[in-house]
């Protein structure tokens, strides 16, 4: 086997785990019942069966010894991250700036993770709160208010974002959009993209961006711990020991949701002690020095490889959510003065003076010098250029690598040798060549190992996937570049793109097109978007292979949809679905060598048919996307077609020969882009043209095919544009119901003489 050991997997002895509760609001008997409880053991790839050797808690450190200038230091990031809050709020008072939302209240523990994490060494996953780690990481003012006023200058996403949105290359902060969540299975993915570059020997000396004790800092209110991808996340960075600190930064609303109603017992650590290896902790938030022991603590824990570390802290919420939001509505009066008395920046400019480290006179010439460098910057960003109109379309898709281009069309030189493979074979071999060729590759998913249990490979033939795609790939290449995923979409692409951002290149599999919804969020809002809105700073090529459509007898509802157009739809994915062997090959390899994100569909009736065989065309072959086929040649009218309506379209066509009608097939094999010089060409020719799919009839992909050809070559035809579809229902079990609803060669047969006649 390949030098791909597991790095082990470290239980906590009972002693052991008592060291690691330490909860500030925990009771004693809690504390007692908590460090009784053994730690279950993980499984995260069962690769090294050796015996766990106990891991040690950080211990407990007294006050940190902090000099006057450090302590002083706190204090103006604080103050200064306030006063960019409330300058961005005059700024949109005054219609300057067009959104605002504020990190007050959270400055203090915020300033404390930036003072034990490490800029450009650590990763970051920020939410929007977190303006003030931010600023100690090494943001500049101007950094922060060049977001606020869109302009083009602007490193968290160059005026494509809102303000609080935030991202820096250089600091390794990683593009946050603004769905609350997704950051957490992309930080894991991140973490984990450390992990393995350690197991696969052949990356060790080829990464310039993995430090060896690194920690990704992923954080989340307390409304994000109800959405599944917080446990998603939590289950995998725990199953894997991966170094991950989880942030709550819990000001007790979700907007105006209170924490009691999002969770069940109003307290989220409550819920997630009993996760093994994860080193919990509260703090009060509002506490720079409380929060700053804390976030050492776990951060250390983190450094050491011993799992991951959940730190709670308790902070406030002295302004309304947003500037759309007015607190006033949900919030009393008595609630909002309790709170004010907690103020972070407030309590420390106390200490300072309690404990003559500054007295008012220098406190207030330290704000005078804030509030005049705020300004400056201020004045700064408003100077500062919007992007240019014509920049709308820049990095939708790589600027540098264009799988559309001649570079990836090798179609024209192709050795075919060997027997004949059904579609089945040539994705395999696809994918045993491509890993070969780069180690970048890795392939996980639900069932694509051989077996979990790498001490069983010997004993048993292995699964490979459901549909045997993958097989024999983890027995090739090990279980550190081929491993089963929890079942959980979300958190197969999620986690995916975290690695893609630190270069490795994931190739994962969706078990079946008809599940993929779970994981929209991430393809849609994240997958797609990362490289628009970080203004090309941040990219996620990630190849998504997907069984997908019909004509399966018994696939029923739930294992026969062709909801396509749902994704040609998303700017930034790009969109593939071959009809035989020989293009999937050379598609799937364009795929995974291209900078861009791809969904790879592959059809399930087409895996294993006779009729689409091919032999291998050698391990450079190449398809470009955007690049049609001539099925068929005819001078009567035109079929643009693709997946398993391309062959019942040549036995339609093959029907109307015989009538004396020659018809042309045209297979567009990627979908996003297509071929539009293709189209263009055949319509012109023929004058007569049929879209055929296995979508539903409205909205489906061919009806923007058919509205541009009837709004730009409306003058080549000779009859209405014709569409050949699947009812607009569901796919049913009984195979007679089936065969009704989804379009037959017949249907094409008919649509082919009804044109023709027209």
């Amino acid at each position: 086997m390949p030098d791909t050991k597991v790095l082990k997997l470290v239980p906590k002895t009972q002693a052991e785990a008592a060291k690691h509760a330490e909860p500030v609001e925990q009771k004693p008997a809690e504390q007692a019942a908590a460090a009784a409880r053994p730690a279950p053991q993980p499984a995260p790839a069962r690769m090294d069966q050796s015996a766990p050797k106990p891991a040690r808690a950080p211990q407990p450190t007294g006050r940190p010894k902090l000099s006057p200038e450090e302590m002083l230091k706190i204090y103006r990031t604080m103050y200064l991250s306030r006063r960019l809050d409330d300058k961005e709020i005059q700024l949109k008072n005054q219609n300057k700036i067009f959104f605002q939302i504020s990190g007050a209240g959270h400055e203090a523990v915020l300033v404390a993770a930036g003072l034990v994490l490490k800029p450009g060494y650590d990763w970051f996953y920020p939410y929007y709160r977190d303006r003030a780690l931010c600023l100690q990481l090494g943001m500049t003012p101007l950094e922060q208010l060049l977001s606020a006023v869109g302009a083009e200058k602007d490193p968290n996403s160059h005026g494509r974002q809102m303000p609080s949105h935030w991202g820096h290359k250089k600091l390794n902060i990683v593009s946050q959009s603004s769905p609350t969540g997704t950051q957490l299975l992309q930080a894991v993915g991140c973490a984990e993209a450390g992990y393995r570059f350690q197991l696969i020997k052949e990356l060790r000396k080829r990464t310039s961006n993995f430090q060896k004790d690194e920690v990704v800092y992923v954080s989340l209110g307390d409304g994000t711990s109800s959405e599944g991808e917080f446990w998603e996340a939590l289950n995998t960075a725990c199953n894997l020991k991966l170094p991950v600190l989880f942030l709550l930064e819990d000001n007790g609303y979700a907007i105006s949701v209170p924490v009691e109603v999002q969770t069940a017992g109003g307290d989220v650590s409550r819920l997630v002690e009993n996760f093994p290896h994860l080193y919990l902790q509260r703090c009060d938030g509002t506490d720079a020095i409380e929060s700053l022991q804390t976030m050492q603590r776990a951060v250390e824990y983190c450094r050491q490889r011993k799992g991951p570390a959940f730190v709670h802290a308790k902070v406030i919420r002295p302004y309304s959510h947003s500037l759309s939001d007015d607190e006033r509505l949900y919030r009393p009066d008595e609630e909002r003065t309790a709170d004010a008395e907690r103020d972070p920046v407030k309590r420390f400019g106390a200490l300072l003076i309690d404990e003559r480290i500054a007295d008012q006179t220098g406190l207030q010439k330290i704000k005078d010098e804030i509030d005049a460098a705020v300004n400056e910057a201020a004045d700064a960003a408003l100077a500062s250029p919007q992007p240019a109109p014509e920049t709308a379309k820049l990095y939708v898709y790589s600027p540098t690598v264009d799988p559309t281009s001649k570079d990836f069309d090798t179609e024209g030189n192709a050795q075919l040798t060997g027997n004949a493979g059904t579609m089945v074979d040539l994705i395999n071999r696809c994918l045993h060549t491509e890993m070969a060729r780069d180690p970048r590759v890795i392939l996980f998913g639900e069932d694509v190992a051989d077996c979990s249990r790498e001490e069983s490979l010997d004993k048993v033939k292995g699964k490979g996937g459901v549909f045997k795609v993958t097989a024999n790939l983890q027995r090739k290449f090990g279980s550190a570049r081929v491993f089963n995923s929890p079942l959980a979409e979300a958190n197969i692409v999620g986690r995916a793109i975290g690695m893609a951002t630190r270069g490795l290149k994931p190739v994962v599999e969706i078990q079946f097109f008809d599940y993929i919804w779970p994981a929209m969020h991430q393809i849609r809002n994240e997958l797609a978007l990362m490289r628009w809105r970080s203004g090309g700073d941040w990219t996620a090529p990630v190849v998504m292979r997907v069984p997908v459509g019909g004509y399966l007898r018994g696939g029923a509802v739930y294992h026969s949809q062709s909801g396509v157009s749902t994704f040609t739809q998303i700017p930034g994915l790009r969109v593939v679905y071959p009809s035989n062997a020989l293009d999937a090959n050379g598609l799937l390899r364009t795929a995974i060598r291209c900078d861009d994100p791809v969904l790879f569909l592959e059809h399930k009736h087409l895996y294993r048919q006779a009729y689409n065989k091919s032999q291998y065309p050698g391990d450079d072959f190449m398809i470009p996307f955007g690049k049609a086929k001539t099925v068929r040649e005819g001078t009567d009218l035109s079929i643009i077609t693709y997946g398993a309506l391309v062959q019942r379209s040549v036995v339609a066509a093959k029907q109307a020969e015989q009538q004396g009608i020659s018809v042309e097939i045209i297979d567009l094999r990627s979908l996003a882009p297509y071929d539009w010089d293709a189209i263009t060409a055949t319509v012109k020719k023929n004058s007569k043209v049929i879209v055929a799919h296995e979508d539903s009839l409205s909205f489906g992909y061919g009806a923007e095919i058919a509205a541009r050809i009837s709004s730009e070559l409306f003058e080549y035809l000779d009859a209405p544009v014709a569409r050949v579809a699947a009812l607009d229902t569901f796919v049913g079990y009984a195979p007679q119901l089936e065969e009704a609803i989804l379009p037959q060669a017949n249907d094409v047969a008919k649509a082919i003489a009804e044109l023709h006649a027209y």
